[in-house]
Parts: C-alpha cells; sequence; structure tokens
C-alpha cells in the first residue's frame, strides 16, 4: 500500500532490489532512516580498525533503521551479532543491507530485524572501509537519506522520502481502508469487475 500511493505521487522506483529479503519470513520493519555506506578498501587502522562503524552504532537512536549501503558488495558481510545486539540496545527498529550479513542464526536469536541479499562469514576489516555516515547513500538501488521513512517485509523494502511522508501515509491509510471493503466485498462473492467497477481498487 505505500508502494502504491507512492506511484500517487510519482515515485515509482523506491523499492529495493528484490534479493533483499527479511532473515525470517513474519519479519517486519518500520523507522527512520539512519545511513552508513561502505567502499572497497584494504586500508585500515590497525588499533582503531572498526572506528567508524563503532561511532555510528553508538549514534543509534530509538525508532531508527539501520540502512548499510554497499554498492551491493560481496567482499565481505557488513553486518553480525554484535552490531545488532547494539543497536536493538538503543532501540533501532532494524538494519537493511543491500550486501551480506554475517551470524545469522545468532542474529535471529537476539530478536533483532534484519534484512540483507545474502549470508558471508568474511570480516569486512581490509576489505571494506566506512565511506560517510548519516549521508545520501544508494543502498539497494534506492536513493536514501537520513530521515526517510523504511518499511519492509517479505514482499520489499520501499522507502519515503522525508519531505512526502505525510502525503503518502494518508493516501496508503486511505488505501487499506478501501482495500479492505473489497475484500469484503469479494469473500461475499461479489465478481473482480463488479467490486473494481465500485471501488476502483485492487
Amino acid at each position: 500500500m505505500v508502494s502504491d500511493s507512492l506511484d500517487l505521487v510519482g515515485i515509482r522506483t523506491n523499492v529495493m532490489d528484490s534479493s533483499i529479503k527479511p532473515l525470517r519470513r513474519g519479519m517486519k520493519l518500520s523507522g527512520y532512516a539512519a545511513t552508513i555506506e561502505f567502499v572497497p578498501s584494504s586500508d585500515y587502522d590497525s588499533k582503531d580498525p572498526y572506528g567508524d562503524a563503532i561511532d555510528y552504532l553508538d549514534s543509534l537512536k530509538k525508532g531508527e533503521v539501520a540502512v548499510v549501503a554497499t554498492g551491493r558488495s560481496q567482499k565481505s558481510a557488513f553486518w553480525g551479532e554484535l552490531f545488532s545486539t547494539a543497536a536493538k540496545k538503543n532501540g533501532a527498529k532494524g538494519v537493511v543491507c543491500d550486501g551480506p550479513l554475517r551470524d545469522v542464526n545468532e542474529i535471529l536469536e537476539t530478536g533483532f530485524t534484519a534484512f540483507g541479499d545474502s549470508s558471508l562469514p568474511f570480516d569486512y576489516k581490509g576489505r571494506m572501509r566506512v565511506k560517510s555516515v548519516r549521508g545520501s547513500v544508494l543502498c539497494g538501488g534506492v536513493e536514501v537519506n537520513p530521515g526517510d521513512f523504511i518499511i519492509g517485509d517479505i514482499d520489499g523494502v520501499v522507502v519515503v522520502p522525508a519531505q512526502v511522508i505525510p502525503e503518502v501515509f494518508k493516501a496508503a491509510n486511505e488505501r487499506a481502508s478501501g482495500e479492505n471493503k473489497v475484500l469484503k466485498d469479494l469473500k461475499k462473492g461479489m465478481s473482480v469487475r463488479t467490486a473494481w467497477d465500485k471501488h476502483h481498487i485492487l
């Protein structure tokens, strides 16, 4: 419904790549984007190799979704059990990553909601580095900015730009109400054509 409502305001490309899925069927995600971007690099600070990521994790706030942009890299995993534990402690709602996750069973045990495109054991140290934190990123083929609204489930991940959040959610709520009416009529035996002619919703 949110994706359809984005269509109504002329934003037709804000669904992330279909390869990005929840770790477990039934996981649902919603919250405001807190972005971080990784790029390939073999360089790292031997004394503090995770410094930028640590600072990012400590900055996460209640209600935020970690959006991890990797350029769809398969060089390493970008999120695991410890990151999930730290993010959950800060009140973050979940993570969306367009690269691999790791510690999948352990993430599931934390109860933290996680979406990724695959799993991989590799650490990112010496393979990737943090390029930016809380900037504009391209994640799963969609531009994401801090404060955009992220909503996801088994169907996919939708990005609602901050400037249209009120408009899109008003339209989505109206559509939800309309779809409920269509569903009731279909269950009563109404034909699809009659339901369409009556409600103009499918």
